[in-house]
């Protein structure tokens, strides 16, 4: 009986065989480094973008809340005069119709009616930036 050559032989299952244990053992041996570590070095830029990104849109968020606290605060503090001179007028038992206080009074009603103005600007502003960008995608 001829004995087969090993090589000679067409067997597809044990090609695939071979093929299978040359890449594990390529991969075991550290030949294909190369072209994981451009993989994981592509990977990591990738990743550290997207936190730089992130990191910036929290730091604008951040920012827009300490200007908004800060525009409460100096709208606060700009009625506090006024209020206190309404309030002072009206339990002294002065008169409405005094000038000062009228003025006091439209100031105390129209200051707090301008601010919600903005607000109501600011996020429906906002919400069709968002609507809009949804719409992009």
């Amino acid at each position: 009986m001829p004995v087969s050559d090993p090589e000679s032989t067409s067997d597809p299952v044990l090609e695939k065989s071979c093929s299978r244990s040359a890449d594990l053992i390529s991969a075991l041996a550290g030949t294909q480094a190369s072209r994981e570590g451009a993989i994981a070095g592509r990977t990591r830029r990738v990743v550290l973008a997207s936190l730089g990104l992130m990191q910036e849109q929290k730091a604008g968020r951040k920012r827009t809340r300490a200007v908004a606290i800060a525009a409460v605060l100096m709208a606060v503090l700009g009625l506090a005069p006024f209020v206190w001179h309404v309030a002072e007028n009206l339990i002294g038992g002065e008169h409405l119709c005094d000038v000062t206080t009228e003025l006091s009074l439209l100031v105390c009603v129209l200051c707090p009616a301008l601010v919600a103005a903005v607000l109501v600007a600011g996020w429906a502003r906002r919400g069709a930036w968002r609507a809009s960008r949804i719409d992009r995608r």
